[in-house]
């Protein structure tokens, strides 16, 4: 079950500048970071597209569906989105990368698009008009400053009876290739700054009603976990 996490407000410590300033260098080393690799997503567009495919399976969109994407990059879920909700859904999007921001931008323009739209937001921070009936994030959660709030942030916006569909990645879970993590822990901080001091599945079992992890690959190292948001008490 969810904690009350969820409904609290960020409270620092007694060392809360000191967090406060790791917080906003950790996003800015995203932008930078996500700015250089912009041109090159293409690469893991299509390592990825099979797992990214069926994690967008498993929200089970309908037509006329308004579907939030934390993290979106250049947009490369958008076209499977797009052709589940049809064009009396809407899609908003939401990345820090003004790079990321700019190609999911010709990519909207490119097919033409009129219910798709793309925000430059820190997703532990974003405000939304209107709730959202399903939620999307592709290898974007662990790169996140403050994990936990960020899956509060889409708690919030999202309707009762919802789901929340997570695609990320993590070092070795579990067996003797364990013994690797610490050099795969600094390329990905390297490839992508990720963030080592929160646990994306952790974050998403204490906000949400209800978490699994539905499917791994790479030997666990790339998983999909299927949130529900219940009604309302």
């Amino acid at each position: 079950m969810a904690t009350d996490s969820r409904d609290r407000e960020p409270t620092p410590g007694n060392d809360g500048s000191s967090r406060d300033d790791e917080y906003a260098d950790h996003l800015e080393r995203s932008r930078t970071v996500w700015d250089r690799w912009s041109d090159w997503y293409g690469m893991s567009e299509r390592d990825f597209e099979p797992m990214r495919e069926a994690a967008i399976d498993r929200l089970a969109l309908e037509s006329g569906d308004r579907v939030l994407e934390i993290g979106c990059g250049p947009g490369v879920n958008f076209e499977r989105i797009r052709t589940d909700i049809g064009e009396s859904g809407e899609l908003v999007a939401v990345d820090y990368s003004p790079e990321m921001i700019e190609k999911a931008r010709e990519r909207i323009d490119a097919h033409g698009w009129e219910n798709v739209d793309v925000r430059r937001a820190d997703a532990t921070a974003v405000e939304f008009e209107e709730p959202f009936d399903a939620a999307l994030a592709t290898l974007s959660l662990s790169v996140m400053p403050d994990i936990t709030r960020a899956v509060e942030t889409v708690y919030r916006s999202l309707v009762p009876d919802s789901t929340f569909v997570v695609f990320d990645v993590r070092p070795f879970p579990d067996g003797p290739a364990r013994v690797l993590n610490p050099f795969i822990w600094r390329f990905l901080r390297w490839y992508a700054n990720w963030n080592p001091d929160d646990d994306v599945v952790e974050a998403l079992e204490v906000v949400f009603d209800t978490s699994e992890i539905v499917d791994t690959y790479t030997h666990g190292t790339t998983y999909t976990v299927v949130c529900e948001k219940r009604d309302a008490v």
